[in-house]
């Protein structure tokens, strides 16, 4: 089974992703989470993804494509995998489409967390506040967004036609949206 969490930043998919594969057992292929630690190692990739995260960018396919394959290619991916936060782009989901057959494999569930705008640039500040993102500054929020609802967001239309698109409240505690996505996924 491989589960796609979709939502804009500060939706919860790191939270919800953590959670989903703690209790399916799978490995989680997170690219936000690759892209920091590469960022704090200062590895050449690092250095370049910087320049496009403090932006509020996406970091380009190229920079990241050779990751995805890489983690799907380790057995722990074998039988299922959850990505948070990819694919984001129409090219980064024809990648996975691809990828995947190549194995006879495909995305099981999109789990689309959907949460007020409001909501959103509330949980981003307050996480900058915490965490010291440099990715969430309000300029760079307010990016983020915008580059969400451009590029992102239309990913919800390309996987509705397969049918396995679930709208998931992304409001209420974090138990109440990991057990609506257990009810959903039936695991």
């Amino acid at each position: 089974m491989f589960v796609l969490i979709l939502g804009a930043p500060g939706s919860g998919k790191g939270t919800q992703g953590k959670i989903l594969t703690e209790r399916l057992g799978f490995v989680k292929i997170t690219t936000g989470d690759i892209l920091r630690a590469a960022v704090r190692a200062a590895t050449p990739l690092g250095l370049e993804a910087k320049k496009y995260m403090e932006a509020g960018k996406l970091v380009p396919d190229a920079l990241i494509l050779d990751l995805i394959k890489g983690e799907l290619a380790k057995p722990a991916a074998k039988d299922g995998a959850v990505f948070d936060g990819f694919p984001r782009t129409a090219a980064q989901a024809e990648l996975v489409d691809r990828t995947l057959g190549e194995r006879g494999q495909r995305l099981s569930h999109v789990l689309l967390l959907d949460v007020p705008e409001e909501e959103l640039v509330r949980r981003m500040h307050g996480r900058a506040m915490q965490e010291g993102r440099s990715d969430d500054t309000p300029a760079a929020i307010k990016t983020r967004l915008q580059v969400y609802q451009q590029d992102t967001a239309p990913l919800i239309a390309h996987y509705a036609q397969r049918g396995v698109v679930h709208r998931v409240p992304g409001t209420g505690t974090v138990e109440e949206i990991a057990g609506e996505i257990k009810r959903i996924i039936g695991r």
